[in-house]
């Protein structure tokens, strides 16, 4: 073992020893290879959270390269069959018709967020599960997404709601569920093993998983992860993560030129994370990161979890600390790990 994995060893443990979080699982790569530390099982199963968000991009880019979707055109071309009216406002009018794949895939097509987001009546989404786990559908989704206060289209807002939208427009271009075609699409290609959405069909299987914490307390929530496809129901492993972000970054899931259009137009969406067209970008003033620069990219998920590769450097981090409420933890120890392998 070399001094650098040493210390990244000393920086993982140190989170491990932290009270906050979960269990802990990590992953460090150098662009080289040179340097991989691990730690954790690299097939423990554990839930990616929005990291789901990156399979239903690269679906999407795979529909785009076919011919079959353009993410410039209203998303209710692709949702025939789904009254998506009042979802999205602009200047008192009505917008819904018009709001585009493309912003919807942005966060900036004004919709409010159904799962986090403020209800009229009462607790969040996510609130009313924790207090008693629960499943929903697409049905669901909009009719509570309409009844609350849309954004401003064109302002970054991350919205849940949209991405279970955009599911549903891979599932009727693809004709099959959303699993199916993460299967077909992504983890049959790459041979990734462990990696699936989890769905009603796999309920038996969610005490294979690291447990979710919500501060002190261990989340047990099969119905609601269920419901959320690629917002955030995807399972995977250390060692599949880390395959799946080196594809998605050399290009080898879809046209290589479109990542570049994809990672343009950064806008914000909650300081310090910034949101181009279904990436996500995380990056700190040089003052918290002593004086290095660092341009992660990829996607984090609310449970604690961060696929990221950093763009300057090259060097991977996927990993999770399974804490839901303490949602600084994964970016100090990203942060922390990448810098020692940096150096």
């Amino acid at each position: 073992m070399n001094a650098r994995e040493q210390r990244i060893r000393r920086q993982i443990e140190k989170s491990v020893a932290d009270r906050r979080t979960g269990e802990v699982l990590w992953r460090v790569v150098t662009a080289d290879g040179s340097l991989d530390v691990v730690h954790g099982d690299l097939d423990r199963p554990f839930f990616v959270a929005s990291v789901s968000k990156l399979f239903t991009t690269v679906c999407l880019a795979q529909l785009r390269d076919e011919g079959r979707l353009d993410w410039d055109a209203p998303i209710a071309t692709y949702l025939p069959d789904l009254d998506l009216s009042g979802l999205a406002v602009d200047n008192g009018r009505d917008v819904s018709g018009e709001i585009t794949v493309r912003e919807v895939m942005a966060h900036t097509a004004g919709l409010a967020d159904y799962f986090e987001g403020k209800r009229p009546d009462g607790p969040t989404t996510l609130e009313r599960a924790m207090q008693s786990d629960f499943g929903w559908g697409e049905a669901e989704v909009v009719e509570w997404t309409r009844a609350m206060t849309p954004a401003r289209r064109g302002r970054g807002l991350y919205s849940d709601t949209g991405f279970q939208l955009l599911d549903g427009v891979v599932e009727r271009l693809d004709g099959r569920s959303f699993a199916e075609s993460v299967r077909a699409r992504i983890t049959g290609p790459l041979g990734l093993d462990h990696t699936y959405v989890f769905t009603t069909e796999t309920l038996d299987r969610f005490d294979q998983m690291a447990i979710i914490r919500h501060g002190d307390d261990d989340l047990r929530l099969p119905l609601l992860l269920a419901s959320c496809g690629g917002q955030g129901a995807v399972v995977s492993t250390l060692r599949d993560g880390v395959t799946f972000v080196q594809a998605f970054f050399d290009g080898r899931l879809f046209d290589a030129a479109l990542l570049d259009e994809m990672q343009t137009d950064w806008h914000r969406i909650f300081n310090p994370l910034e949101y181009g067209t279904g990436v996500m970008r995380f990056r700190l003033p040089a003052v918290f990161t002593g004086f290095r620069s660092y341009e992660f990219r990829g996607h984090s998920g609310a449970s604690g979890v961060v696929w990221y590769r950093d763009a300057r450097t090259g060097i991977i981090v996927v990993g999770t600390v399974n804490q839901l409420k303490q949602r600084q933890l994964p970016y100090q120890l990203m942060i922390r790990t990448a810098a020692v392998a940096a150096s």
